[in-house]
């Protein structure tokens, strides 16, 4: 048995490192939440200057489970004040500017898997164009480009391994990973689309790497899209899905079906559907300019029988009186 606990870390270790530089992006169940975490064009869609938490406890009850922790930061850049215009007979006229344009958000994480560990922060910009009006409903195009950077670490400290493994010796514990997203995105007051993909360059711009193991990161795409039925004036079916992919595309598509309810606006249930991994149960309201969510994972794999399931909290607050001009898209 001791020799059996000695093995298995250093073959489970040899399929990591083959692709420990394959980046395992944070998952959410919440995403409705905060969609500015999987696709930088949300930034500043709702016109809300917003502060996002989340906490994520994957696993509960097993050892090196995957956790994952995220602030985040986002606003739209208004513009409020008064502009004169001269007509062409030198007529001064001052009216209000119009909405703004940019939004501009941040996001810092800390993201755990076992052994590997990734630490960073993501700064994005999203230019809002208005498409017009389509039978009374506004309509909004929205681009965004983030710079994100990390530090992926590899923690072999209480680790069972053989020391002398050349695979094991031959690369750096700790190295630094800057790179870009994209994404895009077209919403209106009933529905949104948006795509989205990580690790534009991928992961070839290594800091402080001094290894001769090759090593590169997948780029991830994500898709996602929701529709908003007003089933009475106070009750509201939001159905949505979010699919995921990456450059391995027909190994590794995975989707989540979601049905939330919402009663005001201010209260909402919802069940998730992720396939060949979850069940998920969320639930959330909304007091003044505070939002609160919690989502619960039971996990459909052999897992569910080490583990006490998968816990997730989201807190958020918005700030900006503004933002009644763009009440019609509010996200939550």
């Amino acid at each position: 048995m001791r020799y059996l606990r000695s093995i298995l870390p250093a073959i489970v270790l040899s399929f990591i490192f083959e692709a420990a530089f394959a980046q395992q992006v944070p998952m959410y169940s919440q995403y409705i939440m905060n969609g500015f975490l999987i696709n930088p064009s949300f930034a500043g869609r709702d016109g809300y200057t917003s502060v996002n938490l989340t906490v994520r406890e994957q696993w509960v009850g097993m050892a090196g489970a995957p956790s994952t922790y995220a602030a985040s930061f986002q606003t739209r850049i208004l513009k409020d004040s008064y502009i004169s215009k001269y007509t062409a007979v030198k007529k001064k006229i001052i009216k209000p500017t119009k909405g703004g344009k940019v939004g501009l958000g941040g996001y810092v994480f800390n993201d755990n898997n076992g052994i590997m560990k990734r630490t960073g922060v993501q700064f994005a910009y999203a230019y809002h164009i208005s498409m017009g009006r389509t039978g009374g409903i506004r309509n909004d195009l929205s681009f965004g480009l983030a710079l994100t950077a990390y530090q992926f670490a590899v923690n072999t400290n209480g680790l069972i391994y053989n020391h002398d493994d050349p695979l094991l010796n031959s690369y750096d514990r700790s190295v630094f990973i800057p790179d870009f997203n994209f994404g895009a995105s077209f919403t209106t007051s009933k529905y949104y689309l948006g795509f989205s993909m990580t690790n534009l360059f991928r992961g070839s711009l290594l800091i402080a790497d001094t290894s001769i193991t090759k090593r590169t990161e997948l780029g991830n795409f994500y898709l996602t899209g929701g529709y908003k039925f007003p089933l009475s004036p106070d009750w509201i079916l939001e159905p949505s899905a979010f699919i995921k992919a990456s450059d391995m595309f027909l190994k590794s598509v995975q989707m989540d079906l979601t049905a939330r309810v919402y009663y005001k606006e201010d209260y909402w249930v919802g069940m998730s559907y992720r396939t060949n991994d979850a069940i998920i149960a969320m639930l959330g309201l909304k007091y003044d300019r505070f939002y609160f969510a919690y989502a619960f994972d039971f996990t459909l794999t052999d897992i569910r029988k080490q583990s006490y399931g998968t816990h997730e909290l989201s807190l958020a607050v918005k700030f900006g009186e503004s933002a009644r001009r763009y009440r019609w898209i509010n996200a939550y």
